[in-house]
């Protein structure tokens, strides 16, 4: 009769509970693992042996019989060293070493050589599809415990090794339940303030309006005017995370590895390098993994140097700029990650930067030609604002004695205030703006009075926009009239939202 025993495999950014079985057969000493197991899953048996016999039990390899154990579903890769804890439990209890009630348990770890537990990456997701399933106790290993803590309704027990784990299973030493952890809001301390930048009032001005609604933006500047330090100030102006959206982005950078510690209380700001490749920006691989976009998700993915990436790169982004998901297709199977990302893109004007401004442009004809065409009509559509930021002059970055600007927490007031306006006319969906509104509630939230029509009708015909650029500067013209708490979009709103859509030519 064999033992069957729950553990958990993270499939694309979700949980899924797996079963491990194990059975004994008299003969030769065999241990084998079936249920497509990978390298490290393999590996476990290694790993299961010392542990079971550096904690005192009788291991593996000390009896003659046939070891099977079977990971089901068996049509579903399995990867990583996450099944070791519950592979050694099945053993044990298979073997009539320990005895313990394993139903409604799930248990979750890799194991050292000397028995201890060794911390595992998406434990967040694999404890919410076990709580899903129905499983009511989850035994996890020392150094999980701040993420996992957040969910509530079921039982936790942080578990520091395998005898631990067993002397708590046979009720010889009790480990105490892990307490809820509420979720409390916070502001990181950002190393920017918009107080502290000079000057670019104009870019100010964009960057809340593009804040106010997750609308993409472009800064297109000379070298030094500002364009990375306003982007790194974005996050201080952003909203606050809700508890569900602090999960969802905690939940894919547990998967991804790069989480630091506990629940992620600020949005993330993602800044790849211009040279990363199109799979390191989507995601993809053999077993595909988040990229740069989904590690953005509910966040700013700032690009600097936007034409200086590989064209491929560039155009790996209409999908999840338009959908705001990615759709990864590989021979081991489809997969959706998602890509609700507000997007900032830094450029210079051209090659060498001084196109513009005081100093001389040295680029030839077909430098300038070849830079325009890295950046194609379709991606030129999908950003929503557009911003030149000329050079500053000395006298106002010189100038201490000026009366200071408006401070971050002041413009974070405006665009909260505008994305709870916003959250109320999409039916309380907190995560919605008005930057992904379809064309029906484009028709309903942004109708225009006849003298706004004709504004509207006489700007597209002079800047010849498209279809997508018409709906983007009507989303735009929404915004700004919720910033200024106006339920209809008025001539001045439209007038301002027009202004960010420039012909092409004006830029490269």
């Amino acid at each position: 009769m064999s033992t069957k025993l729950h553990s958990g495999q993270i499939v694309g950014l979700a949980g899924m509970p797996i079963e491990v079985e194990i059975d004994l057969t008299p003969g030769l000493h065999h241990f084998s693992i079936v249920g497509l197991a990978d390298k490290a899953v393999d590996e476990s048996k290694e790993r299961v042996c010392a542990a079971i016999k550096n904690s005192g039990f009788r291991s593996p390899r000390k009896k003659n019989h046939r070891i099977t154990v079977n990971l089901a579903p068996a049509d579903l890769q399995k990867e990583g060293a996450l099944f070791d804890f519950s592979i050694a439990l099945a053993y044990l209890l298979e073997s009539g070493q320990v005895t313990f009630n394993p139903d409604g348990k799930f248990f979750l770890g890799e194991l050292a050589l000397d028995g201890s537990l060794r911390s595992i990456r998406g434990i967040l997701p694999l404890i919410l599809a076990a709580r899903d399933a129905g499983f009511t106790e989850i035994f996890i290993p020392k150094g999980n415990s701040d993420e996992a803590r957040l969910i509530e309704n079921i039982s936790l027990y942080e578990v520091s090794s395998l005898s631990d784990a067993i002397e708590h299973l046979e009720q010889k030493v009790a480990i105490t339940p892990l307490a809820h952890k509420t979720f409390e809001e916070s502001f990181a301390i950002h190393s920017t303030d918009f107080s502290e930048i000079k000057g670019q009032e104009f870019a100010k001005r964009g960057i809340e309006i593009a804040a106010a609604g997750n609308h993409h933006i472009a800064l297109i500047g000379p070298p030094g005017t500002g364009k990375t330090l306003i982007a790194r100030a974005l996050p201080s102006i952003l909203p606050s995370l809700s508890f569900s959206e602090a999960l969802e982005i905690t939940s894919i950078h547990s998967i991804a590895g790069t989480l630091d510690s506990g629940v992620m209380t600020a949005r993330p700001f993602r800044n790849p390098h211009h040279t990363a490749s199109y799979v390191s920006l989507v995601g993809g691989g053999a077993y595909p993994r988040p990229g740069e976009i989904t590690l953005a998700h509910r966040g700013v993915l700032f690009l600097d140097e936007f034409p200086e990436f590989d064209r491929r790169v560039i155009e790996t982004m209409r999908q999840p700029l338009e959908d705001r998901t990615i759709s990864i297709s590989r021979a081991r199977g489809s997969l959706t990650f998602p890509a609700s990302i507000m997007l900032v893109a830094a450029m210079n004007p051209c090659p060498c930067g001084n196109r513009g401004s005081t100093k001389d442009c040295v680029c030839a004809p077909r430098q300038l030609a070849y830079y325009g065409r890295k950046l194609s009509g379709p991606i030129l559509d999908r950003i929503d604002l557009w911003i030149s930021m000329p050079q500053v002059e000395y006298k106002k970055l010189a100038d201490d004695t000026s009366t200071a600007s408006e401070t971050s927490a002041d413009i974070r007031r405006r665009v909260t205030k505008a994305r709870i306006q916003q959250t109320k006319r999409f039916g309380n969906d907190a995560t919605k703006t008005n930057a992904h509104m379809n064309l029906r509630e484009i028709k309903k939230f942004c109708a225009l009075d006849p003298e706004e029509k004709q504004i509207i009708e006489n700007a597209s015909r002079r800047l010849d926009l498209s279809a997508r650029a018409y709906h983007r500067v009507l989303k735009v013209a929404r915004t700004i009239a919720d910033l200024a708490e106006s339920e209809k979009i008025k001539t001045e709103h439209l007038l301002e939202a027009i202004q960010y859509r420039p012909h092409r030519e004006s830029f490269l």
